[in-house]
């Protein structure tokens, strides 16, 4: 009964991590980036491995830091074709041109689009009144 309550009681934690196919880490969803094989009209598989940002593309899915180190691992071990479950050599070029992308962004890494949407929003939108208090109904 103690065994079973230990297993119930871990299993949240499981669920929130993932873990890098490159450097073998795991780590938060939040913190790594969603990659899946690139398919065509007809559902097969093309030899190239997509970024999901949005986490929504079908297929089984790989999670990579964002980084071009594990990349770079990820590349080296072969990982993407295992972790993806396809025996093709896939080609990585638009997830190597994604990382670079971001990390060349002004943005701050570390913070999301919508964080960053929302840093840029003017005090006078900010839904303070005069008296500065956020819900009033004066």
């Amino acid at each position: 009964m103690i065994d079973r309550l230990r297993r119930i009681s871990q299993r949240p934690t499981q669920r929130m991590a993932r873990t890098c196919v490159g450097c073998r880490r795991r780590d938060f969803r939040s913190a790594l980036l969603r990659v899946v094989v690139d398919r065509n009209d007809t559902g097969e598989h093309v030899a190239g491995v997509v970024v999901d940002p949005q986490l929504r593309l079908p297929g089984r899915g790989a999670w990579l830091h964002p980084t071009p180190e594990c990349l770079d691992l990820a590349v080296r071990r072969n990982a993407f074709g295992r972790a993806l479950r396809v025996k093709a050599l896939l080609e990585v070029a638009n997830v190597g041109a994604y990382i670079d992308a971001r990390e060349h962004c002004p943005v701050n890494a570390v913070s999301s689009p919508l964080e960053h949407a929302v840093q840029q929003v003017p005090e006078t939108e900010s839904g303070f009144d005069a008296d500065e208090h956020p819900m009033s109904t004066r």
